[in-house]
């Protein structure tokens, strides 16, 4: 299946093979780090291993990749993501029945195994709870996961417990028949609703743990509509129509209007304030612990009946003190997304 920068394929558990189709040139240790979802050291000690050869020769780390150019793997045994382990963390099913599950999921937990998080993530307790999952039709260490959620952004999303499931499920998202809300709180106020958010995203050049707006990037579409409108910031209903890494958060930021409390992407969303503004943006950010972005709302037909699925998830306890200082405290403190009409049809 295409991916950007790469089409990959995967030849047995422990080898891939990655052919290089983009347009910009990239060190062949920044490529892998990528790919493989490791860090830069660990891509390059694989390197150092003479485990990765750049069209059938071993390449070094500083190796500079060009379109065209296939990168083979062969990872160690001892390299090699981990067992998956179970761990002991509580999760909120909204559904499940023999080929899915539908989960609400809590800020600060990793969707998958990676390094640093190999055994307290999404997947990890799902395993610990007894659920099958489906094997990820090639991506390692990531059963059941059809789409993910940041680690600091709450919300629902959709797990597959079976290949056929999972197939299907991602046809879905790629064809877009998969409806993705995201409610969030952002700095200043857009100037007209809906606002529509064109602009390709690709990985920083200079910050690989950032992503950025770039010529070179993957097409990417956010809508965004003004559900209300408070003194320093709006509460957005935000459409995705594709599914690029931070993508909200990168498109809100493109605009000008950062989501509230994003440490990567919120640039000092506050100091746009003077005065008496300024102490209450101050406050704001305060108490907002995390970036102020929840999935709320996620719809698409069962993948084995066709029948149609919708769930809503309400505005989370840990950004209800932000919520209710923004709104001046007239929100409902139990459900302010339905008070404040999010769920309601676009209007």
């Amino acid at each position: 299946m295409p991916t950007s920068p790469t089409q990959s394929s995967v030849l047995s558990p422990q080898s891939f093979r990655f052919l290089v189709s983009a347009s910009t040139t990239e060190r062949l240790d920044r490529f892998l780090a990528e790919q493989l979802q490791w860090s830069r050291s660990q891509a390059a000690r694989l390197v150092a291993q003479k485990a990765v050869k750049v069209n059938g020769a071993v390449a070094r780390a500083s190796r500079t990749l060009v379109r065209g150019d296939e990168v083979a793997v062969e990872i160690p045994a001892a390299a090699s993501p981990r067992t998956l382990q179970p761990a002991a963390i509580e999760l909120t099913v909204v559904f499940e029945d023999e080929h899915l599950a539908v989960i609400d999921k809590p800020a600060g937990l990793v969707v998958h195994p990676a390094p640093g998080h190999w055994q307290d993530t999404l997947v990890n307790a799902l395993v610990a709870r007894g659920t099958t999952l489906s094997s990820g039709l090639g991506n390692q260490g990531r059963p059941g996961i059809v789409h993910r959620l940041d680690r600091d952004t709450s919300g629902l999303m959709v797990v597959a417990k079976s290949d056929l499931a999972h197939r299907r499920l991602g046809a879905a998202l790629a064809a877009r028949r998969v409806t993705r809300r995201y409610a969030a709180l952002a700095w200043g106020h857009l100037r007209k609703s809906p606002t529509v958010i064109e602009a390709p995203i690709a990985r920083h050049p200079r910050d690989r743990k950032r992503m950025a707006v770039l010529e070179e990037g993957r097409a990417a579409r956010t809508d965004a509509w003004v559900v209300a409108r408070f003194d320093l910031v709006d509460l957005l209903r935000l459409e995705l129509h594709t599914g690029r890494t931070h993508q909200v958060r990168v498109h809100l930021a493109h605009i000008g209007h950062p989501v509230v409390g994003d440490p990567v992407y919120g640039g000092g969303g506050s100091r746009r304030f003077g005065g008496s503004r300024r102490r209450a943006a101050l406050l704001l950010e305060g108490l907002t612990p995390r970036q102020a972005l929840h999935a709320a709302f996620l719809a698409f037909q069962h993948p084995a009946t066709g029948a149609p699925l919708e769930f809503t998830s309400e505005w989370p306890q840990d950004l209800q003190p932000a919520l209710a200082q923004a709104a001046g405290g007239d929100v409902a403190d139990s459900s302010p997304l339905a008070y404040l009409r999010f769920f309601k049809e676009h209007g």
